[in-house]
């Protein structure tokens, strides 16, 4: 809290959450809401498909009619519309896959794969990826160009 660190979690706040559990979180959110600083998001009991199908039974709630469906809606009901997408996300592991990770936002995220397990990944690492990153045409569903 005194670094100005706003605190966030996504996920199911629901049965299979403990509830002391729920009430630390609810703590950590409340005392760090007014922080304007980094925002630290804590996937927990998150799932991407989830998520859309939360947003989805948001929608139908509310009472949005289908010819009123689009990406803005769909968006302003995700579990934070205003965590931008990310731009870079690295998978460690060596996996190759995104893992049910953020579907709706990962849509045009750049992916680097790397063999390092998440307990070994370094700073040098991060550097080695952000490198990568930079080095590619950012489309955002386009074709190239070239």
């Amino acid at each position: 809290h005194s670094r100005n660190v706003r605190i966030q979690f996504i996920g199911r706040r629901d049965w299979r959450v403990p509830r002391g559990v729920l009430g630390r979180i609810e703590w950590a959110t409340d005392l760090t809401k007014d922080n304007t600083g980094l925002t630290f998001t804590i996937a927990f009991n998150y799932g991407g498909r989830a998520e859309i199908v939360d947003a989805v039974r948001q929608l139908v709630a509310d009472g949005v009619k289908a010819d009123k469906v689009d990406e803005k809606a769909i968006r302003a009901r995700l579990y934070d519309p205003r965590m931008p997408d990310p731009e870079l996300v690295v998978r460690t592991s060596g996996e190759h896959r995104i893992s049910n990770y953020l579907l709706w936002q990962n849509a045009y995220s750049e992916l680097v794969f790397t063999d390092v397990l998440w307990p070994d990944f370094r700073k040098q690492h991060l550097a080695d990826a952000i490198r990568e990153f930079q080095a590619r045409e950012r489309r955002f569903g386009a074709v190239s160009s070239s």
